[in-house]
């Protein structure tokens, strides 16, 4: 950052030197633009709001006029005439402007300036010192991270004095309490909310109370404040929402289900009560069709009343939802328990059976000087495809190699770049694998068998980890190739079922994971998709009657979460699970219904937002 790019004070100075000219030559309107542009670089600089005083000055009405923001104008400009509104006395217009810079972008310490610092809470309204910590806490996470936490604490300072300002506002307490919690300050969370209480039991200070008690650990007595909220307003189902989930977490997992189940019956479309069903019915029987229903709801809706989560946190820690599980072939396992050094100089190694072609490849890359020997794996030879179609490996006996030439350097970057991505659940890795849509099929292909991994992976968490999340990836950039043609006959179908029906491989299970996305976001192909899925997963089984496999345990998972499959496959699944998730989880069949569109949040609501 030298030369001053990507430094925020050095780009802040230099709009600033811009404005000065503008002003030096009496161009008022684009001396407050680079003025406006310098304040959202650094809100605090001095300099900055030295000229915003001096341009101030030059107009006859203090600078109301020249600074008013219009229609979708910038931040800066929004917080420059915040700063006007406050010379003029206009603390809680300035205010309210502050925070809605806050909830654009938190991580920006904007109301860290001096006359926030010196307000005198008395000049501001009680009831519009809550709607800007209410807004504040509402662009914060919970917790909010450090940086975010630093940038957001003057609102904390503020909050502090206006409860000395105002001592008997039950409200002002209950919103001062969320924000001191969402910046990890819970005895101040605890204190301010429990006075608010104290002052005026509602539907809102009980919510603050309760949440303030969670956050302190105190499960038990944070249920009780929330059933005191919700028999304040027992038809405000984002209350019992969170109700059911904090029961949950106590382990009355019944009362939850038959909680939630009721605000159903009042509201089926309120999107809070929709993703909490979904993720309890989820956590009781273990029934993947839930999550497929909460996804189909989360596709249909377009005005949620906030952002979930439940849909990332029931897939959490699951292969395949959560993340690409290891590979468990032996050489792979060689590769988690042989060093650098000892990689470093030729070696032998003897395997019992041939084992995929990926692991084996990988083996190579990772020690070049390895003399493998391994006998015949078997019948079926899981070398021969199942079905005609793309051929990825060529065989010389038991050792594989590529059939395709790697895929070129621009290619192999653009999907070498989804790695740092990490991984969410289908319908999220799918959108996130639109940017390999312009990628050509034939190096996406390339991309199976030569995965453009930096360097191979050899710390024993990770061995195997990067090369077949890569895989995937390509088969998700297969995914979105043609999208316009009808599924039945369309040419991403054809290779994916090419690739998952060719050689028994890594590259099965990556297409297979592929084509139950593609089930997860288009409900009209769930059919033919679980069709495809329970016959690849019934020519394993067959298969391991005669002869050992290894990709057996992880296609039954992705079988257990295709949309729609029969309960008589999903068992199937589970046995050859062999201890392994789902086998060890539990699951009991049930009903899944999507259901229809949402409303608003109380936040939303007490806010007046659209």
């Amino acid at each position: 950052m030298a030369d001053g790019v990507n430094d925020p004070h050095q780009e802040a100075l230099g709009e600033l030197a811009l404005a000065g000219l503008a002003l030096d030559e009496h161009d008022l309107d684009h001396a407050v633009s680079h003025l406006s542009v310098a304040l959202a670089h650094e809100p605090g600089l001095p300099e900055a709001h030295e000229l915003l005083a001096k341009l101030a000055a030059r107009s006859d009405d203090g600078g109301l006029a020249l600074f008013r923001p219009g229609e979708r104008a910038p931040v800066g400009r929004v917080v420059a005439f915040a700063h006007v509104l406050a010379r003029h006395g206009g603390y809680a217009d300035a205010l309210s402007l502050l925070a809605q810079a806050t909830v654009h972008h938190p991580g920006r310490p904007w109301a860290d300036v001096s006359w926030v610092q010196a307000l005198d809470p008395r000049l501001v309204p009680a009831d519009r010192l809550v709607r800007v910590l209410l807004a504040v806490l509402g662009a914060l996470p919970d917790p909010a991270p450090a940086p975010i936490a630093a940038a957001t604490r003057p609102y904390l300072a503020l909050a502090e004095r206006s409860l000395v300002a105002y001592p008997q506002d039950a409200l002002l307490h209950g919103a001062a309490s969320g924000v001191a919690r969402r910046l990890r300050e819970v005895p101040l969370a605890l204190r301010w909310a429990q006075r608010g209480v104290e002052l005026e039991s509602t539907k809102l200070t009980e919510m603050w109370w309760g949440n303030a008690l969670r956050a302190d650990g105190q499960l038990a007595a944070a249920v009780r404040a929330m059933r005191a909220a919700q028999r304040h307003d027992p038809d405000d189902l984002s209350v019992t929402s969170d109700l059911a989930l904090w029961l949950t977490e106590l382990g009355h997992t019944a009362e939850a289900l038959d909680l939630i189940e009721q605000a159903l019956v009042k509201d089926p479309s309120y999107d809070c009560a929709v993703h909490t069903a979904h993720r309890l019915r989820f956590q009781s029987d273990g029934d993947p069709d839930h999550l497929v229903a909460l996804a189909d709801f989360m596709r249909a809706t377009t005005d949620a009343s906030h952002e979930h989560h439940d849909l990332q946190h029931c897939c959490d820690g699951l292969p395949w939802l959560g993340y690409v599980p290891a590979a468990v072939e032996v050489c792979v396992k060689v590769l988690r328990t042989t060093t650098d050094e000892q990689r470093a100089h030729p070696g032998e190694m003897g395997l019992s059976r041939m084992e995929s072609p990926s692991a084996l490849a990988l083996l190579r890359r990772a020690w070049p000087g390895v003399a493998v020997a391994a006998s015949e794996p078997g019948l079926p030879d899981p070398r021969v495809a199942l079905r005609p179609g793309i051929r990825l490996w060529d065989f010389d006996g038991t050792r594989p190699t590529p059939a395709l030439d790697p895929p070129t350097p621009p290619a192999a970057r653009e999907v070498a770049a989804m790695l740092p991505l990490g991984w969410a659940p289908p319908p999220m890795a799918y959108d996130m694998a639109v940017r390999l849509s312009g990628v050509p099929v034939d190096e996406l292909l390339a991309a199976l068998v030569h995965p453009p991994t930096p360097a191979v992976e050899t710390d024993p968490d990770r061995v195997s980890v990067p090369e077949r999340q890569l895989q995937v990836w390509a088969c998700l950039g297969l995914l979105h190739h043609r999208t316009g043609e009808p599924w039945a006959t369309s040419t991403r179908r054809r290779l994916l079922v090419e690739i998952a029906f060719g050689a028994e491989d890594w590259t099965t299970e990556a297409a297979l994971y592929a084509l139950v996305t593609a089930a997860w976001v288009d409900p009209s192909c769930r059919t033919d998709v679980a069709e495809l899925v329970a016959a690849r997963l019934r020519a394993l089984l067959d298969a391991g009657r005669t002869r050992a496999i290894t990709i057996g345990a992880s296609v039954a998972q992705l079988a257990f979460i295709t949309p729609g499959m029969p309960a008589a496959v999903r068992t199937l699944a589970r046995e050859l699970a062999q201890g392994q998730w789902p086998a060890s989880a539990t699951y009991t069949p049930g009903p899944a219904a999507p259901l229809p569109r949402p409303r608003r949040s109380w936040l939303d609501r007490l806010l007046g937002r659209g």
